[in-house]
C-alpha cells in the first residue's frame, strides 16, 4: 500500500505515516494519526477511511463499518479514498458494496477509463456477469480498444456458463457472443491470441466444430502460438468429436513422424485405427487419403510403423526415446482387448518387456511404465520374467551374507525396479511369514547399502535407496495384517522414522508414519508430521482427510481444532481468491482459464471434506465450550448457525479425496477398487449426516432453550415454529440411523492403504449415536409436558422418569465397553487398544449432549416447580409429594454425577498403567542398537500420545461436572 508513486498532491504527503503505520501493522498508531489530521482537516475523507482500516484490523468492525458509510455516502471520486475504501471492503469481505462505491464514481465521472474499468472488476468480484457485459461495452464506447469488446464478449459467454437454462444459454447468450465476434473478424480487427481463443471457446459450446476448424486451420489459427501445437491439439480434438477417423489417424501419423516420442498422440492414432476397422473404411482410389494426408487403416500398417519408429531409436547413437517401446506394448494391449490374432506380428510380451527393461530399466519412470503391461504375462510367466530381469542387474561381489550389491546408482535403480515389479506381480505377497522376514531383511541390506550414494545430499533431497526402505515398510505391513502381530508395526515404525532421519524430505515416509501412528490410536505425532509435508493450496482438500479423521475421534480436541483450521482456512480463502485469479485472466486475456476458475471454486464449494470439517469443526467447539465459556445459546449465535437452513449441497456434492497418495506396487486384485470407493463415499455421507443433523438439533435445541415461553404466547416467540423443525429434524435423524444401521452390517474393509473407515461402525456399536438421538427425543416429550403442565400429565411425566433411566443406563453401557487397558504390554510386547479409546471418546461426546438436554430440562422444570410451590403456598399443603418428573430428573442428576465420577476414576486408572510402563526395559532381540533405538522412539510417542488423549478427555468431564451444579431445579 505504501509504494504510491511520485508524491505531488500535499494530502499524499500527509497520508503518507498513516500509510507506513498500516503496511507495519502498527493499526493503533494508524488510528492516532489518523485522529490528529481529521482534527485539522474535517474534510480529508481519505484519513477517515484509513482509520476504518486501523478499527477493523483492531477487530472493532461497527465503528469500521459506520466510518466507512459516513464517506461513501459522499460519493468520494477522489482516487486515494476509492482505493482505500476497496481495500477495507475487501478485508470485511464486503465486495458487492465496491460495486456501489465505482457506480457512483463513474456517474459523476462518465468519462474515465480508470473508474470504468475499476467498475467493471468489482462486478467481477460478485460474478454479476450481465453487468459486466455492459460495464465492458461501456468502456469500449469511451475508448475503443480490442480488450474492452472482448471483456464484453467473454462476460456473455459466462452468463451462458452459469445460466440454468440450458436453451437459454445456446438460443441467445452465446449466438450473440458468436455475433459479437464475427463483427470484429469482418472488420479485421482481431488482433490477439486470446481473442481466436474466446471466438474458438464459443464456436465449440455452441456445438460449432465444422466453423471452429475452419477457424483453427484458416489465417485466425496462425496467432494461436503461445502453446507447442496448440493448432494440432485443436485439430486432433475436434476430428475426434466430428467422429472424421481418416483425418484423426493421418494427423496422427503425421506428427509423431515429426516427433516418436509424445505419447498423447500415440492413444489417438490407436483409437482412429480401430475405428476405421469397425467402419471398414477403405481409401479412395484415387487423389489423396483425406485433407491430412495418407491414413494407416490395417493393422499392418500400424504395426509397420511403429516397428519402424522402433528401428529408428535402436539405430541412434544417443539414448533411445521410450515413447515407440511404450507404444507397442499399449499396441498389443489393445489388440488383445480386442482379440486380435494380429498381436503376434508385435512378438512375445515377456521379451517386449525384458527389452525395455534392458534399455530403460535404470531410470525411476521403468517400474511405472511395465506395471501397466503386466497383464500381458500369463501367470507361469511371472518367476521366469523376474529371473530374467535379475539377470541384466550387474550386482558386485557377494558378501558374507550371500547378498550382492549395486556399484553405482544406475545398477541400484535397476536392482529396485526389478524388487518393485516382483511385487507389482505378487511374489512378495504368496511368500510364508519366515520368506517374508527374509525378504524384509535383503531389502535393509540394500537400503543401508544404497545410502552411501547419498552421504553429500541435501536434506530436501531423496536418498537413492529410500524406495527400499519403503518396500520393507509395506512387506512389515503385509506381515501385520496377516498376523495380527504388532511387533511387526513397531518394526515398520522404527524403520520409517529411521528412513526418515536420513531422507527428511520423503513424504511418503511421512504420509504413511501417519497412518499407522493413527491405526494405533495415537494422534500427537501426526500434526508436526502434517505440517512437515508442508500440503500446498488445494492438498488441504485432497489429503487433508488423513488429519481430521482421527484427530477428535482419539481425544486431541486441541489438535483437532488446529487440523480442521489447516483446511477451513484454504477453502475460506479459495473463495475470495477465485475472484481475484478472474480478475487477473480478464486483465492478461486469458479467457479460456475463466470457467476453469469457476470450476475450481465449485468444486470446492461443493467437496466433501469442506462439508465435514465445516460441521465437525462446528461440533467440536460446543463440546469444548457451550456451557463451559458460554451458554449453548450463545455458542450457537457466535456460530451464525441456524437450525433451518442445511447448507451442505448434499446432491452435488464431489469426492475430492486423493485415495492414491500413498505409492503402492500392489497387484491389481489387492489394489482400491470403484467399489471401494463407492462404499467408502456412501459410508461418509451418511456419517456427515448423522453429525449435521445433530449438530443442527443442538442449534435448534439452544433456540427452543432460550426461550421457554408462556403457552399464550409460544407461536408469537416462533417457538412452535421451532419445535416443528426439531420434529422433523428428530424425524430425519432416526431414518438416517436406520440406513446407517443396514450399512455397518455389510462391514465395508478398505485396503489399509485406501480410504480410511468413518466413525460410523464404532459410533454404533458403542450405543452412542443411539443414546444421543435417544437424549434429544426427550426433549420433545419435555415441550409436551410444558404444554399440557404438570397436574394432567402424569401418563407422560412417568414416560419421562423412564427415558431418563433409560439413558443413564445407555451411558453406563458405553463406560462399560471403553473399559480395558488402553496400552499394556504382555511378554515384553506393547499392545495397543485404540478402539477403547474412541468409546471413551464417544462417552464424552454423548454425555455433553446429554447435559445439553439436561439442562434444557431444567430452564423447563423451574417454571413449573414455582408456580406448583405457590399452589401449595395457597393450600397450605406443605407436605405434598413432588411430581414424579421433578423426582426423576434429581435422580437423572445424580446418576450423571456418579457416571462421571467412574469416568475420571477410569481415565485417572488408565494414566497410572500407561505411565508405569517401562517401555526402557522392553528388550527387542535380532536387532542393532540403532534401530532398537528408533522402535523405542515410536513407542514413546504412542505412550505420550495415549497420555495427552487420556488428559484432554479427563479436563473436558472435569469441565462437564462443573456444569452439573447449574441443574439444580
Amino acid at each position: 500500500m505504501a509504494a504510491r508513486g511520485h508524491v505531488q498532491d500535499p494530502n499524499d504527503r500527509r497520508l503518507r505515516p498513516i500509510y507506513d503505520y498500516l503496511d507495519n501493522g502498527n493499526n493503533k498508531m494508524a488510528i492516532q494519526q489518523a485522529d490528529k489530521l481529521l482534527k485539522k482537516h474535517k474534510d480529508l475523507h481519505c484519513a477517515k477511511v484509513l482509520k476504518a482500516i486501523g478499527l477493523q484490523r483492531t477487530g472493532k468492525q461497527d465503528e469500521a463499518f459506520t466510518l466507512s458509510q459516513e464517506v461513501a455516502t459522499l460519493e468520494p471520486t477522489d482516487d486515494n479514498s476509492l482505493q482505500a475504501l476497496t481495500i477495507l471492503y475487501r478485508e470485511m469481505h464486503r465486495p458487492e458494496l465496491v460495486t456501489k462505491l465505482y457506480e457512483a464514481a463513474v456517474k459523476k465521472v462518465p468519462l474515465s477509463e480508470e473508474y470504468h474499468s475499476h467498475l467493471f472488476m468489482a462486478y467481477a468480484r460478485v460474478g454479476e456477469y450481465k453487468k459486466m457485459q455492459q460495464a465492458g461495452m461501456a468502456l469500449y464506447k469511451i475508448v475503443p480498444k480490442n480488450p474492452y469488446y472482448f471483456w464484453s464478449v467473454m462476460s456473455l459467454v459466462m452468463q451462458a456458463i452459469s445460466a440454468q437454462d440450458e436453451k437459454l444459454s445456446q438460443t441467445m447468450f452465446l449466438p450473440l457472443a458468436e455475433r459479437m465476434v464475427e463483427k470484429m473478424v469482418k472488420e479485421e480487427k482481431i488482433e490477439a491470441e486470446a481473442e481466436v481463443q474466446l471466438y474458438f471457446m464459443i464456436l465449440e459450446r455452441l456445438g460449432k466444430c465444422v466453423e471452429a476448424l475452419d477457424v483453427i486451420r484458416g489465417p485466425l489459427g496462425e496467432k494461436l502460438t503461445s502453446e507447442l501445437q496448440s493448432r494440432e491439439n485443436k485439430c486432433m480434438m475436434l476430428y475426434q468429436r466430428l467422429q472424421r477417423w481418416p483425418e484423426c489417424n493421418a494427423l496422427a501419423h503425421k506428427l509423431l513422424l515429426k516427433n516418436p516420442d509424445d505419447w498423447q498422440f500415440y492413444p489417438s492414432y490407436f483409437d482412429s485405427l480401430f475405428h476405421l476397422m469397425d467402419q471398414s473404411w477403405s481409401p479412395p482410389e484415387e487423389g489423396e487419403h483425406c485433407s491430412e494426408g495418407s491414413v494407416h487403416h490395417t493393422v499392418a500398417e500400424v504395426v509397420r510403423f511403429v516397428e519402424e519408429r522402433i528401428k529408428g531409436e535402436d539405430g541412434k547413437e544417443s539414448r533411445s526415446l521410450r515413447g515407440p517401446y511404450l507404444a507397442r506394448l499399449e499396441l498389443m494391449h489393445r489388440l488383445r482387448e480386442r482379440g486380435c490374432p494380429e498381436e503376434s506380428l508385435l512378438g512375445e510380451p515377456l521379451e517386449l518387456m525384458v527389452q525395455f527393461f534392458g534399455k530403460f530399466g535404470d531410470k525411476p519412470c521403468c517400474i511405472t511404465d511395465l506395471k501397466l503391461y503386466l497383464h500381458l504375462l500369463s501367470p507361469e510367466q511371472h518367476v521366469q520374467f523376474i529371473n530374467r530381469l535379475s539377470e541384466a542387474v550387474p550386482l558386485g561381489e557377494q558378501g558374507e551374507e550371500g547378498l550382492a550389491f549395486p556399484d553405482d546408482t544406475k545398477a541400484l535403480q535397476r536392482h529396485l525396479c526389478v524388487c518393485q515389479l516382483s511385487r507389482a506381480l505378487g511374489l512378495h505377497h504368496s511368500l510364508d511369514a519366515d520368506r517374508k522376514l527374509r525378504l524384509i531383511a535383503e531389502l535393509k541390506a540394500h537400503y543401508h547399502h544404497g545410502l552411501k550414494f547419498g552421504k553429500n545430499a541435501l536434506k530436501t533431497e531423496l536418498q537413492f535407496s529410500d524406495m527400499y526402505c519403503l518396500m520393507a515398510a509395506h512387506v512389515y505391513i503385509d506381515l501385520w495384517t496377516d498376523t495380527r502381530d504388532e511387533n511387526m508395526v513397531w518394526q515398520c515404525l522404527g524403520l520409517l522414522l529411521e528412513g526418515l532421519s536420513h531422507s527428511p524430505s520423503n513424504a511418503q515416509f511421512k504420509l504413511l508414519l501417519l497412518l499407522l501412528y493413527c491405526h494405533l490410536g495415537a494422534f500427537e505425532p501426526v500434526v508436526d508430521l502434517y505440517t512437515s509435508l508442508d500440503a500446498k493450496h488445494v492438498q488441504h482438500d485432497t489429503i487433508g482427510f488423513l488429519l481430521t479423521r482421527y484427530a477428535e475421534s482419539l481425544g486431541q480436541f486441541a489438535a483437532a481444532s488446529q487440523s480442521c483450521n489447516f483446511s477451513l482456512r484454504f477453502f475460506h480463502s479459495n473463495q475470495k481468491d477465485t475472484s481475484e485469479y478472474i480478475i487477473q485472466a480478464y486483465k492478461y486475456g486469458a479467457f479460456e482459464k475463466i470457467p476453469e476458475f469457476i470450476a475450481l471454486r465449485n468444486r470446492l464449494n461443493q467437496s466433501l471434506h469442506f462439508a465435514q470439517v465445516r460441521t465437525e469443526r462446528m461440533l467440536l467447539d460446543l463440546f469444548l465450550e457451550a456451557d463451559i465459556v458460554l451458554s449453548l445459546e450463545e455458542s450457537v449465535k457466535a456460530m451464525s448457525l441456524s437450525a433451518e437452513e442445511d447448507d451442505i449441497p448434499w446432491d452435488s456434492m464431489r469426492d475430492n479425496r486423493d485415495l492414491t497418495v500413498f505409492t503402492s506396487w500392489d497387484p491389481k486384485e489387492r489394489q482400491l477398487t470403484d467399489e471401494h470407493r463407492r462404499r467408502s463415499l456412501e459410508e461418509e455421507s451418511v456419517w456427515l449426516k448423522i453429525r449435521s443433523l445433530t449438530l443442527r438439533l443442538l442449534a435448534c435445541l439452544a433456540a427452543l432453550g432460550h426461550s421457554p415461553s408462556q403457552q399464550n404466547s409460544e407461536i408469537e416467540n416462533g417457538v412452535g415454529d421451532k419445535s416443528s423443525i426439531f420434529s422433523s429434524l428428530l424425524s430425519q435423524l432416526h431414518q438416517t440411523l436406520q440406513a446407517a444401521a443396514q450399512m455397518a452390517e455389510k462391514h465395508a474393509q478398505y485396503p489399509l492403504l485406501g480410504p480410511p473407515s468413518t466413525r460410523l461402525g464404532q459410533a454404533l456399536s458403542s450405543g452412542s449415536c443411539q443414546c444421543q438421538a435417544a437424549a434429544l427425543q426427550l426433549s420433545v416429550h419435555l415441550q409436551e409436558l410444558e404444554t399440557v403442565g404438570l397436574d394432567e400429565s402424569s401418563e407422560l411425566q412417568t414416560q419421562i422418569c423412564n427415558g431418563f433411566k433409560s439413558l443413564v443406563i445407555q451411558l453406563q453401557e458405553i463406560l462399560n465397553k471403553s473399559k480395558g487397558d488402553f496400552l499394556d504390554m504382555k511378554e515384553s510386547k506393547l499392545k495397543t487398544r485404540p478402539s477403547l479409546l474412541e468409546t471413551l471418546i464417544f462417552f464424552v461426546e454423548t454425555v455433553c449432549i446429554v447435559l445439553w438436554v439436561a439442562s434444557y430440562c431444567a430452564k423447563i422444570l423451574r417454571p413449573l416447580k414455582s408456580s406448583l410451590q405457590k399452589k401449595k403456598k395457597k393450600k397450605k399443603d406443605a407436605n405434598a409429594a413432588l411430581p414424579a418428573v421433578m423426582c426423576g430428573f434429581q435422580e437423572l442428576t445424580g446418576s450423571l454425577q456418579d457416571l462421571l465420577t467412574q469416568a475420571l476414576e477410569l481415565i485417572r486408572g488408565q494414566e497410572t498403567g500407561i505411565t508405569a510402563l517401562k517401555l526402557a526395559s522392553l528388550t527387542l532381540e535380532g536387532y542393532t542398537q540403532e534401530e532398537v533405538s528408533f522402535v523405542k522412539a515410536a513407542m514413546d510417542k504412542v505412550q505420550s500420545s495415549y497420555l495427552r488423549s487420556l488428559q484432554e478427555a479427563g479436563d473436558l468431564l472435569k469441565k462437564r461436572a462443573e456444569t452439573l451444579k447449574n441443574l439444580k431445579i
